[in-house]
């Protein structure tokens, strides 16, 4: 402001003094709500004195609306509609807190208490007044200390001051359209300049940072999914990935759901859909891989569509907790893993000769007919042979719901074996990397240059997810799972609720009574020596009884042929299993003992699995 010799000292006093109060209006809202109440309760009580009985039950029935806690109102199902209107007003007025929501409430309960008396017997007699001043002191002051409206103001001064700081950030011409402030900062849309590139303003982030003066590295910037000349400026004045966010127990129940693994900077959740999708959990060690593959097989092991095979190539130490909890035995070795991923493309061609019969495009999977999700730890370990069984897997997997979870350090192309298995990767999720370039190795390439930043993570368990409905460079924190609760969660759901880990689809399935389902319909009978060689062998073990493997060694048949067997020795009362996959021989066990051979095989009823449902016969 210009001085000049002959201006009044009392005029530009009162400019000052109006342009610092513009500056700070909104501190100023509890007079003017005080005021405003004092000037509408002189003019009713005047004209209209008898309208502080409509006052009084109009403050009371809304006070008492919301006042109830929106859990107990959605118990009646008269009262959801109304829930539903008040969440959705309280949102539209920026209210998403059960605190901010009982302030307001408070607010309206007392102005309206306060208006409805000044009505009936006037604003000025006493003790009124005195009430009024008390009221907006006290209920003032959490509005003049809340941070969300601090921030708001700084928000709006940014966009006042924008023009002038765009100069000097290297984005000349560039507007901000939109703010939003929430709980951690504030959120802007930025127009850019015609010809400005949402990737030139992204590269300008340090000078952004600069000219707003704020901390180094609280700046984010991200595309415009709309509009190629806009980018979405974030800061964070709070960060909400600080502390670490404890791990909350999923209610979903179903694979078809999605997976609740975190929190954005935003207070979002990050739901992640794995159904008939490959999955990549890739970053430097330490970053934090562990715990995004125990939250996910932690929420997998609720889902009764799901069946869960393992493979850790560290000796079982990432996945051991959950062995009792897979549907396979957990292979720690080569030889397990190439066995395994082999009955894993067996189980795909038999779905897929399944579906052909059937005339289906797509397994919806039920507890009956689950989906087969593989998780890998260490995958760079694998043998070039179980990494051909992958490839396999990945390329065929989708339609028939047999899906890879795949965790390594970094996915260069020798250490996914020079297949296609990465480009299939539906789902990547990228933790701290220590180079760049190691950015566009995992998430693809071109990410790094489109602000997809994973080398600036700095806590353990921030990631940056890429799927189909997450395109937008966004870091999130996963929750933290303790070793404790994951030893509680294993424990809760074993395989023992209706499969044992040593079995899988395409094998023999224990029933409820300990012994084995039976297999398929063309379940082979075997060599004649089989049978017999398999009774021996129970029958000299010890009390300790005989492991399956041990079995089907010494009988050269499948596990499910050996699981057939056994069934048909417990029905007969000839063997017990001591411990889940070890059998012994019931002392004094009558038929079959003198010559070794069980008794004859009974007859069953064999059924047709491929025949189509009876609707679909013609």
């Amino acid at each position: 402001m210009l001085l000049g010799t002959g201006e009044p000292v009392t005029l530009i006093a009162m400019a000052a003094i109006g342009r610092w109060a513009y500056r700070h209006r909104s501190a100023f809202s509890p007079f003017l709500i005080t005021a405003a109440e004092f000037i509408g309760a002189a003019v009713l009580h005047r004209h209209h004195q008898h309208w502080w009985i409509a006052v009084t039950a109009i403050t009371a029935t809304v006070s008492i609306v919301l006042g109830i806690p929106h859990r107990i109102m959605q118990m009646h199902p008269s009262a959801r509609f109304t829930t539903g209107t008040i969440s959705r007003a309280w949102e539209a007025c920026g209210i998403d807190r059960p605190a901010e929501r009982a302030y307001a409430t408070t607010i309206l309960a007392v102005g309206g208490g306060w208006l409805a008396a000044a009505i009936a017997i006037g604003p000025a007699v006493k003790p009124l007044p005195a009430i009024a001043v008390t009221g907006m002191v006290v209920l003032g002051i959490p509005w003049w200390a809340h941070r969300r409206r601090r921030a708001r103001v700084r928000a709006i001064r940014t966009i006042q001051a924008w023009p002038q700081l765009a100069d000097n950030m290297g984005l000349p011409g560039s507007s901000i359209a939109s703010i939003v402030v929430d709980a951690w900062g504030w959120t802007a849309r930025v127009i850019l300049r015609k010809g400005t590139t949402a990737a030139q303003a992204i590269g300008q982030l340090p000078a952004i940072e600069s000219g707003l003066g704020i901390r180094p590295g609280t700046a984010r910037a991200i595309p415009d999914p709309d509009r190629a000349d806009r980018i979405i400026l974030r800061v964070i004045e709070k960060d909400p990935h600080a502390q670490p966010i404890p791990w909350r127990e999923p209610a979903s129940t179903t694979i078809t759901s999605p997976i609740d693994v975190g929190f954005y900077e935003d207070g979002r959740p990050v739901a992640v859909a794995i159904l008939r999708r490959n999955v990549l959990i890739a970053g430097t060690t330490g970053a934090g891989k562990s715990g995004i593959v125990n939250i996910v097989v932690a929420a997998l092991v609720k889902c009764a569509d799901a069946h869960k095979w393992g493979i850790d190539l560290k000796g079982g130490m990432e996945l051991q907790p959950w062995a009792q909890c897979l549907h396979k035995p957990l292979a720690t070795t080569p030889e397990a893993a190439i066995s395994l991923l082999g009955d894993a493309n067996t189980e795909l061609e038999r779905r897929a000769g399944l579906m052909t019969a059937r005339g289906l495009r797509l397994w919806e999977p039920t507890p009956d007919d689950p989906a087969i999700e593989i998780i890998i730890d260490e995958y760079a370990e694998l043998p070039p042979e179980a990494q051909d069984h992958t490839d396999s897997i990945a390329r065929r997997g989708r339609a028939v719901a047999v899906n890879l979870i795949i965790a390594t350090q970094r996915p260069t192309q020798e250490a996914m074996g020079r297949n296609a298995v990465r480009s299939l990767m539906d789902v990547r999720i990228c933790l701290r990397v220590r180079e760049r370039r190691d950015t566009d190795l995992i998430l693809g390439q071109g990410s790094l240059a489109a602000g997809w930043d994973a080398h600036a993570l700095t806590q353990p368990g921030t990631f940056l997810l890429a799927d189909p409905e997450h395109t937008t460079p966004e870091r999130a924190r996963a929750y933290l799972i303790t070793d404790d609760q994951v030893t509680a969660r294993a424990a809760r759901h074993t395989t023992a609720r209706g499969q044992s880990a040593d079995t899988a689809p395409g094998h023999a399935e224990p029933s409820p009574d300990g012994a084995a389902r039976p297999p398929a319909d063309d379940e082979p009978t075997g060599p004649p020596g089989a049978a017999g060689a398999l009774w021996d062998t129970i029958r000299q073990a010890g009390p300790d009884g005989v492991p399956v493997a041990d079995l089907m060694a010494a009988c050269g048949m499948s596990r499910s042929w050996v699981y057939y067997r056994l069934r048909e020795h417990a029905q007969s009362g000839r063997v017990v299993q001591t411990v889940r996959g070890t059998w012994r021989a019931v002392s004094g066990a009558p038929g079959g003992l003198g010559d070794g051979r069980p008794p004859p095989r009974p007859r069953t009823r064999r059924r047709d699995r491929l025949r189509p449902p009876r609707g679909d016969r013609q």
